[in-house]
């Protein structure tokens, strides 16, 4: 069994026990999230968001931190114009507990 969830804007397949890298939630390690199920496939089942019986996915955060930095180069050529800035995104890692009827 296996779920499709959203957070911050992008979408994860996740199954239970699975560790995944959101977007920052602001939570403190050891609390518990509850994250909606856009999708949840089970065999030969699908169930999407507005079927009756929809799903909801527990998760555990596990720590906060921030991805590897990504450089942002700008250039105007013949101009003498360059500007280098770095940016590291900040992550929420969340272990899957369980997928469960809502």
């Amino acid at each position: 069994m296996y779920a499709i969830i959203q957070s911050g804007g992008k979408q994860y397949k996740v199954a239970a026990g699975d560790t995944v890298k959101v977007e920052k939630l602001g939570q403190e390690a050891g609390a518990e999230v509850g994250l909606t199920a856009l999708l949840v496939v089970d065999g030969d089942h699908v169930w999407t968001a507005g079927q009756k019986g929809s799903y909801t996915v527990a998760g555990k955060v596990l720590c906060d931190g921030k991805r590897r930095k990504v450089l942002v180069f700008h250039k105007k050529r013949r101009k003498q114009y360059k500007k280098l800035r770095g940016h590291r995104q900040p992550f929420t890692e969340v272990q899957i507990v369980s997928i469960d009827k809502a």
